[in-house]
């Protein structure tokens, strides 16, 4: 005689699109995981099967992320832009994708308007309009394309001095200007000025003392710096309080024995601890010195820069070379200075988003919750964020812990292909620059990329693998 014995209680249940089905299956007592699943991003079926299918792909992302992963970033030096960039006046550089003046925003034309005014191209700073509209003695390039970062408008002119950055493995450099504190600056587009003199200083003072100061400490890891600040409440984009002061901390000593006038060391001294963000300079070309590393492996879907010009939002792959794939950027939602609005705010602008390609900013929301009374959202939100991002990108990075996602890695890596086939956009942290020319900051909060450019990329990827198909037959 055969006995049926009463079935097990399972386990657990995975479910993935209606609530309902879950509901009912939890009201049995019965754990569920919710899996957030939706179909691909229209019209990239074709190109997702080309892309998976490509034997490249599996081994080309495994050495781009070893290669980012890898990367010591050491702070080496402070110098002028003309020595390290070679930049001459009337030679300017700017965040996001290459943009001509015609379609520039209100706060990259206003930070373009001063830094002409700083080089001494005009006595005023409206009247440089005339000399970017006529194209006569002056240029635009972005900063991408210098191994240089910067963030909000970025703009570099020749007399700014850089932070430079090197791996020591094989002598690879990234670039940065010094940050200027928040407010009325010139990388939110305000040329008024005080932004003037505050930059004259920074060129006479500041930057000449900085320089003094590193070369007497001797290489700063500033890999390091970012791994401690994650422990301590930073997220390396909206937040940088903690990495600022491990910074001044290194540097504050050599500052005082430069033998550079008392008076002037106290200034800067005050200059640093007064501004927050001071580390963030150093934290992008950090950030874009790894992921330059990655850059031209064939086969591999790794972005390796996400950056706003103000009009434009663009991305680059590893597996694409130079290629710049764009859409338009957004506006940001999020929290508001003063009296300012949505209408006063500008799309989205500058290169920092290079943080959140490294996997730190949006990415690891989780490791500072205190960053949500800045930008907007909740607590549960930024852990949500953390959790999610892992969801399109290709490996944790062990060097950078969440501790309170068990000091899982920080989810770095985003793939292009995962992008396209979870609908999931990177999220990003920013500040918000006013869409008027002389504005300055009118708030910060959450942006993210328009979902476009992604299976945009992946066609470019799918296209080169058929390119590849297309050879092996032909030969």
């Amino acid at each position: 005689m055969t006995t049926h014995q009463p079935s097990q209680t399972p386990r657990g249940v995975a479910t993935s699109g209606a609530a309902l089905f879950a509901d009912t299956i939890e009201d049995q007592a019965v754990p569920v995981t919710r899996v957030d699943w939706g179909p691909p991003m229209d019209g990239t079926s074709d190109d997702l099967a080309t892309v998976a299918l490509d034997p490249l792909r599996s081994e080309a992302n495994e050495r781009a992320v070893e290669a980012v992963l890898k990367v010591q970033a050491m702070l080496v030096d402070v110098a002028p832009a003309s020595d390290v960039l070679g930049l001459q006046p009337g030679e300017f550089l700017h965040a996001g994708p290459p943009l001509e003046w015609e379609r520039a925003s209100g706060p990259m034309r206003g930070a373009l308007l001063g830094a002409a005014a700083l080089e001494g191209l005009v006595d005023d700073p409206d009247d440089a309009a005339a000399l970017f509209e006529s194209g006569q003695n002056v240029s635009m390039s972005p900063c991408h394309h210098r191994a240089t970062v910067g963030p909000m408008a970025g703009v570099v002119s020749s007399s700014m001095w850089m932070y430079v950055l090197e791996d020591p493995e094989d002598g690879r450099r990234s670039y940065c200007s010094l940050n200027e504190g928040l407010g009325k600056v010139l990388r939110y587009g305000a040329y008024s000025p005080e932004v003037l003199d505050r930059l004259r200083w920074m060129s006479s003072v500041l930057g000449p003392l900085l320089a003094k100061a590193v070369r007497r400490t001797g290489p700063i890891n500033a890999t390091a710096i970012l791994t401690q600040m994650l422990q301590m409440g930073d997220e390396g984009h909206n937040r940088n309080r903690a990495g600022t002061l491990m910074l001044l901390k290194e540097l504050a000593p050599a500052m005082v024995e430069t033998g550079t006038a008392s008076s002037e060391v106290g200034e800067a001294l005050s200059f640093i601890g007064g501004n927050d963000h001071f580390f963030l300079n150093v934290g992008m070309p950090a950030c874009k010195l790894a992921l330059d590393a990655a850059r031209d492996i064939e086969g591999s879907t790794m972005v390796v820069a996400m950056a706003r010009n103000g009009t434009d939002f663009g991305i680059q792959t590893a597996g694409t070379k130079d290629a710049w794939f764009t859409g338009p950027a957004q506006v940001p939602d999020g929290l508001f200075l003063g009296s300012y609005g949505p209408e006063d705010a500008n799309p989205d602008i500058g290169d920092s988003a290079i943080t959140e390609t490294a996997g730190i900013g949006g990415f690891a929301m989780a490791t500072a919750p205190a960053i949500v009374r800045f930008v907007g959202g909740s607590v549960p939100d930024a852990l949500a964020t953390s959790r999610r991002m892992g969801e399109i990108t290709l490996a944790k990075n062990s060097r950078w812990p969440i501790p309170i996602l068990e000091f899982d890695g920080a989810p770095t890596g985003i793939d292009v292909s995962k992008v396209c086939r979870t609908g999931i956009l990177p999220q990003i942290n920013t500040g918000m620059a006013g869409k008027v020319a002389g504005t300055g900051q009118v708030g910060a909060g959450l942006v993210t990329p328009p979902a476009e450019i992604f299976p945009a990329a992946l066609s470019a990827l799918a296209e080169a693998r058929r390119g590849r198909v297309a050879a092996a037959v032909g030969g």
